[in-house]
């Protein structure tokens, strides 16, 4: 009888031993899954990238499953919807539905706050007034590029009715679209304005000489998800917050990274897109209050209930202070800013 007990106890001890070694090792390599969202395929939104390539959601044990869909209504209707937990994007997709009621919508990073786009042309528009009646090219009414051609033209005396707007979906869409001669100006940013030049095309208003304030692109997310997974989100912050730091100050890395998911291996277009662009993102993910109070300013006139808004009610900053307070920017940057 002992000698059964004796055996029944090792079994049972054995056993354990092995579904403990079993759960351990998954627990290891089980990494939290997080959905996110991409709204542009520009370099201001390319920190999931570098971050994906240089091993960092690993690093910090996270899946993350990234999409693309195009900014402006595409973009919060995914987010309003639940299909993201996280969101980079421009600030105006997220202010108009916030405003409108969607309070749980909320900001919790910057990576731009100027906008830096531009409009390019053929030779024959050769300045601002001459793009009057032309029809200009933007990825989508109520997106960035859209809301850069309203405030750069009307900064040259024109409105957004002397001028006819055409969505064609994306930054390469609509390049295409100008090479086509389905428009006759393009709104585009780095790298795609780049390869414009190339092909012969011109600045007709060059838009990072303007330094027009706006939230251009945002990290964002929904409280309701803050207070569910406050852990896996504050993880992908700082998992940014590295991609960045690579961003800023590992130039090859970088091209190698916008050479992949941008099918881009010129080495002069890279350079002067990078070189151009950098100046305008933010190293340490602040959003500033000026970039959103501009996009509340631009709501107003449509919208008068933007007015009773300010930019702080739509941001909740708990992970770049707890970066900021834990030394975690600082060791990151070892001091430079």
């Amino acid at each position: 009888m002992r000698t059964r007990l004796v055996k029944r106890h090792i079994c049972i001890l054995a056993i354990s031993v092995l579904f403990g070694a079993v759960f351990a090792q998954s627990g290891a390599v089980a990494a939290d899954k997080l959905v996110g969202l991409y709204s542009a395929r520009v370099m201001s939104q390319s920190m999931p990238w570098i971050a994906q390539e240089a091993g960092l959601f690993k690093k910090y044990d996270l899946d993350l499953q990234l999409v693309y869909v195009g900014g402006g209504p595409p973009a919060a209707a995914a987010a309003l919807a639940g299909d993201t937990e996280v969101t980079l994007v421009g600030a105006s997709s997220i202010v108009r539905p916030f405003v409108q009621g969607s309070r749980d919508l909320v900001f919790i990073g910057g990576i731009k706050n100027i906008l830096t786009h531009s409009i390019l042309a053929k030779p024959q528009i050769k300045k601002p007034e001459n793009l009057k009646g032309k029809r200009i090219g933007v990825t989508r009414i109520g997106s960035n590029p859209h809301y850069f051609a309203v405030q750069a033209l009307r900064h040259f005396g024109l409105e957004a009715r002397d001028v006819a707007f055409i969505q064609a979906g994306g930054a390469p869409e609509t390049l295409a679209a100008l090479v086509a001669q389905g428009i006759d100006a393009a709104v585009l940013t780095s790298p795609t304005d780049a390869q414009a030049l190339g092909l012969g095309y011109h600045y007709v208003i060059y838009g990072p000489d303007l330094r027009i304030p706006y939230a251009a692109t945002t990290l964002v997310t929904r409280r309701s998800i803050m207070t569910k997974r406050p852990q896996v989100l504050g993880r992908f912050m700082r998992v940014m917050a590295e991609a960045a730091k690579i961003l800023h100050t590992d130039r090859e890395f970088t091209y190698k990274v916008l050479g992949k998911y941008l099918r881009l291996d010129d080495r002069k277009i890279l350079e002067a897109s990078y070189n151009a662009e950098i100046k305008a993102l933010e190293p340490r993910l602040v959003i500033k209050h000026e970039a959103l109070q501009a996009t509340l300013d631009e709501i107003s006139p449509a919208d008068p209930r933007a007015k009773n808004f300010k930019p702080q009610e739509l941001v909740d900053a708990r992970f770049i202070d707890e970066m900021e307070t834990s030394g975690f920017f600082d060791q990151l940057w070892s001091g430079k800013r």
